[in-house]
C-alpha cells in the first residue's frame, strides 16, 4: 500500500462521503494504527479538499486552535490558527487523538458541530461562517488503557461515528506486502503473529499490535533482519511488560515465526 492508498475495511468510504455531502462532522475511533489518520488523508484526495491535521495534546489551548494577537513589527496583528485558516480556505480539519485535548479548550468547536457550523473569534470581534466544503473530523483511540480521559457524551453525540479496526489478516498481510516489499508468507506470519497477541491482550492487558509495527518489522526484514529480530524489535519491545509478559509474548513471536526463512527473505517484484 503507497502512501496514497488505502484499504476500505467496508462502508467507510460511502458514509464518509454522506456525511461531507450533508455537512456532518464525523468522529473516527479505533485501536492505534488501524489506519485512521491514512483515511482522512486519503478522503481529502478523495473529495478534492486539502486536510489541516491537529494532533491535540494537554497544553492544546483554543487560542492555538483559533489564533492570537501576536506583536510583528511594532504592531499587534491578529494571526489565524490551523482551525480558523480550514474553516475559511473550506478544508478537512482533522484533530487526531481529540480525547487528549482539554474540554474547555474543544468548547470552541460546539459552533461549528451543530446547525450554526460558524466559528466565533471573540477575541478579534470576528464571525466565520464554514463554507460547504468545510468538515470537522476528530479521531480518537477509545480502548486507549494508559489514559484516563473520555469524551464527554454531550460532545460526541455531535459526531457522526465511524468505528474502525484492524483489516482481516489476509488484507493486513497485503498491507505490509505493499508497503515494505517482503514475499506474501513472510508477512502472513507476521499478521499471524500480531493477530495471537491482539487476542491475547485480555490476558495481558496492553495495547495489542498495531498494523505499522507490523509494516516497520517488515522493513526491517527486508533489509536482512530475521523474522524473530524483527518482531522483538518492533512488536514486543514497544509493548514492554514484565519478566512473565515479555516471556509469554516471547513463546507467542516464536510459535508463529520461522527462524528457517528469516535470513534474507526474497523480495516480491
Amino acid at each position: 500500500m503507497t502512501a496514497d492508498h488505502y484499504y476500505s475495511s467496508g462502508g467507510d468510504i460511502a458514509l464518509f462521503e454522506r456525511a461531507f455531502g450533508r455537512q456532518l462532522p464525523v468522529m473516527l475511533t479505533g485501536p492505534t494504527g488501524c489506519g485512521k489518520t491514512r483515511f482522512v488523508e486519503h478522503m481529502g484526495r478523495l473529495l478534492g479538499r486539502p486536510v489541516v491535521t491537529i494532533s491535540c495534546h494537554d497544553d492544546l489551548t483554543s487560542s492555538d486552535l483559533v489564533g492570537r494577537f501576536l506583536v510583528s513589527g511594532g504592531d499587534v496583528i491578529w494571526n489565524d490558527g490551523p482551525l480558523t485558516r480550514a474553516v475559511k480556505n473550506g478544508a478537512i480539519c482533522y484533530l487526531d487523538e481529540v480525547v487528549e485535548a482539554r474540554h474547555d479548550s474543544l468548547a470552541i468547536l460546539h459552533s461549528l458541530t451543530d446547525h450554526r457550523r460558524t466559528l466565533y473569534l471573540d477575541r478579534a470581534d470576528e464571525i466565520v461562517t464554514a463554507p460547504a466544503t468545510f468538515m470537522l473530523v476528530c479521531s480518537y483511540n477509545p480502548a486507549y488503557r494508559s489514559s484516563l480521559k473520555e469524551l464527554k457524551p454531550s460532545f460526541r453525540q455531535r459526531f457522526v461515528t465511524l468505528a474502525m479496526d484492524y483489516l482481516d489478516p489476509d488484507r493486513e498481510a497485503e498491507v505490509v506486502v505493499a508497503e515494505t516489499g517482503v514475499d506474501l508468507a513472510v508477512a502472513e506470519r507476521l499478521v499471524r503473529c500480531a493477530t495471537a497477541i491482539r487476542q491475547a491482550d485480555e490476558v495481558f492487558h496492553f495495547e495489542p499490535p498495531s498494523p505499522r509495527v507490523l509494516v516497520t518489522a517488515g522493513h526491517l526484514i527486508a533489509a536482512g533482519a530475521t523474522e524473530l529480530e524483527a518482531a522483538h524489535a518492533c512488536v514486543l519491545a514497544p509493548l514492554g511488560g514484565d519478566g512473565a509478559v515479555a516471556d509469554g509474548l516471547r513463546e507467542i513471536a516464536a510459535a508463529n515465526l520461522t527462524t528457517e526463512t528469516a535470513l534474507a527473505q526474497p523480495l516480491r517484484k
